[in-house]
């Protein structure tokens, strides 16, 4: 099957990340962020995968955790930081963090933006706790 540039076989699914909807705007998030979650258009269904851009500086405007999927962060351009648990992690590009899925974290674009690639476990909303304003100095 081939449409909007999508590649499904029986044993794949290719597609580009940027193509996937940008969820951002319709949780009432500014142009500053944009959050596409690709689970369902990769027709993924034991992983969670998400892009998130962060314009320079931007942080998310809140914390999230899960009861116990952990997920791996991955700058793919940029920087970034990302605050886990009470300590904050300087990201460069290609830099990983693994975190644990009880523990709170959130993230900040460094001053040239970043581009953030999210893989872990799936997690449902009643897995998930999202904290507004949890990071704030």
């Amino acid at each position: 099957m081939v449409a909007d540039n999508v590649r499904t076989v029986t044993d794949y699914t290719h597609k580009s990340l940027k193509e996937v909807d940008d969820m951002a705007p319709q949780f009432g998030f500014p142009p500053e962020m944009q959050s596409r979650f690709a689970r369902e258009a990769m027709g993924m269904e034991r992983t969670g995968l998400s892009y998130f851009r962060l314009a320079p500086g931007f942080r998310i405007p809140f914390g999230h955790r899960h009861v116990d999927q952990e997920e791996v962060y991955v700058v793919v351009k940029g920087s970034a930081r990302i605050k886990v648990g009470d300590d904050v992690v300087q990201l460069d590009e290609l830099d990983a963090v693994r975190v644990s899925g009880d523990t709170m974290r959130n993230l900040e674009g460094g001053p040239d933006g970043a581009e953030v690639v999210v893989f872990g476990e799936r997690a449902t909303q009643d897995e998930s706790e999202m904290v507004p304003g949890w990071w704030s100095e």
